[in-house]
């Protein structure tokens, strides 16, 4: 009877380990497609297969992002070569959204099960909040490009617009979240800043607001919106996406220090970890800079409100600036083994985060430039941009070459059927 017990008791103190699975969206994603493609007897893959395997990872907001720093840069030398080349991004993104939705409804479409599927599969899940980024990127881009040329209805169409976001935003993140914690086991060595990804819309909930507020400034003829209220529910809803992140940042640190850097196909994810803070910093130091139009005179009965709020945003915004240039050196500093002929990095769908995370810490070094009267920080940000866009073409270039070459969008499980 005693060894019985105490059988049970190791048994309960030393559980089994939990497997990991690898990918497996690949494996079950391919069967899947092998099932809906057996009524029709076809023994050759087509665009109609090719277009199956279209995943959540597709819906990058790498080109909004550019359009957003080319904004930024052409707010301090107003030069309109910039303006119209950042139009042609946003321009460009709003066609990539609708393919991308499209090809996407395809997919879920003809592959039944395959959206359900979708939210429970360990790799592909955690990109499902992409779709939440790439409207708040077209949303600010719309601000940028479109309120000023429109009259006052997009205007008060982007106001409810930024409310309807916000409710989505943290309703999207939370259930997310929720989602993969009831679901899903991520064992600790296959952690990358990935995990950040469902908290990611409410990281751009500031930036969105500063962008309205600076466009409602700029057209003088159009009505005031609520800028106060706007400006505080931006700051409580950013920092709760801050807080989240910062959170698992921390965790992807432990991580590093237990289980080295993350794998090849894994290693362009390490720059989402630039984003957090600096989507923060581009947006509390933009609303900082915007408190003599948001903040009332008398504002918790002290007349100096507007400076203190203007040199608080920027010490925290130069505080966690800092913060994101550490973490693009350590991504930067992950890529180095790749300069050696015999290492190679597959191209993944997650090479575009070598882009938009990036747009962030440019876009917020710029909004520091302008805090601070900085010309250096802001040659430094233009630098940062021209680079940038290089890094985007590249990118491009190297995914369009993986589509023609059967690299990307092939189910090459089903090659020997």
């Amino acid at each position: 009877m005693s060894r019985t017990l105490s059988s049970q008791r190791e048994k309960r103190s030393h559980p089994h380990p939990v497997p990991f699975l690898g990918q497996p969206n690949a494996d079950s994603l391919a069967r899947m497609i092998s099932d809906a493609r057996r009524p029709k007897r076809e023994n050759k893959i087509g665009i109609r297969d090719r277009i199956c395997c279209h995943q959540w990872t597709w819906f990058t907001m790498a080109t909004g992002g550019v359009a957003n720093v080319l904004h930024s840069i052409w707010t301090s030398y107003h030069a309109d070569w910039l303006w119209y080349i950042g139009l042609v991004f946003f321009l460009f993104n709003i066609c990539l959204f609708v393919t991308n939705c499209v090809l996407i409804t395809m997919r879920f479409v003809m592959v039944p099960g395959s959206f359900m599927h979708s939210f429970l599969d360990q790799m592909e899940s955690l990109f499902i909040p992409a779709v939440c980024h790439s409207i708040a990127i077209i949303l600010i881009n719309t601000c940028e490009y479109g309120i000023p040329k429109t009259g006052p209805w997009l205007q008060h169409a982007m106001e409810w617009l930024f409310w309807i976001y916000i409710v989505v935003s943290v309703v999207a993140s939370t259930g997310m979240y929720l989602i993969l914690w009831s679901t899903q086991i991520f064992p600790i060595h296959t952690m990358t800043p990935v995990w950040v990804f469902p908290g990611y819309p409410l990281l751009l909930t500031a930036p969105f607001a500063s962008t309205l507020i600076a466009a409602n400034q700029v057209v003088t003829d159009n009505p005031p919106i609520n800028r106060l209220a706007i400006a505080m529910c931006a700051i409580a809803v950013q920092g709760t996406g801050f807080l989240i992140s910062f959170m698992i940042c921390a965790a992807f640190i432990y991580r590093l220090m237990t289980q080295k850097l993350p794998r090849d196909m894994q290693r362009p994810g390490v720059f989402i970890s630039i984003g957090p803070s600096g989507f923060t910093v581009a947006g509390l130091v933009s609303l900082g800079q915007q408190s003599h139009v948001v903040i009332p005179d008398s504002f918790q009965g002290s007349t100096h409100s507007v400076i203190i709020l203007r040199l608080l945003s920027t010490i925290v915004g130069l505080w966690l600036w800092g913060l994101s240039v550490w973490f693009f050196l350590v991504s930067v500093g992950s890529l180095w083994k790749y300069m050696r002929p015999e290492h190679k990095m597959p191209f993944q769908m997650t090479w575009w985060s070598f882009v938009f995370p990036n747009t962030a810490l440019v876009t917020a070094t710029l909004a520091l430039a302008t805090a601070l009267g900085s010309n250096g920080l802001r040659i430094c940000g233009c630098v940062m941009a021209a680079v940038l866009i290089v890094v985007w073409a590249l990118v491009l270039a190297k995914m369009l070459r993986c589509l023609w070459n059967r690299e990307l969008l092939w189910p090459k499980e089903l090659e020997n059927e």
